[in-house]
């Protein structure tokens, strides 16, 4: 993902989520960032450029049961 997609997508969560504690964070992969809620990792972000005029973004979530057990 180039910097500028990443501003982009993290501009969007922050707004959408209602918090300034999104940051993202660069991986070895190319197609895929790491997504931190107040430096907790929060899941994994994927592109899907594949086609140009239609790219697409999916945020994978994974919860542990430990933390839900923990809540």
């Amino acid at each position: 993902m180039s910097p500028d997609q990443i501003l982009s997508v993290k501009n969007y969560l922050c707004k959408r989520l209602g918090t300034e504690g999104i940051s993202i964070k660069p991986r070895k992969v190319a197609d895929s960032v790491e997504v931190y809620l107040n430096d907790e990792i929060l899941g994994l972000l994927y592109i899907d450029d594949e086609d140009k005029n239609d790219i697409s973004y999916d945020l994978n979530i994974s919860i542990l049961q430990q933390d839900l057990d923990d809540a």
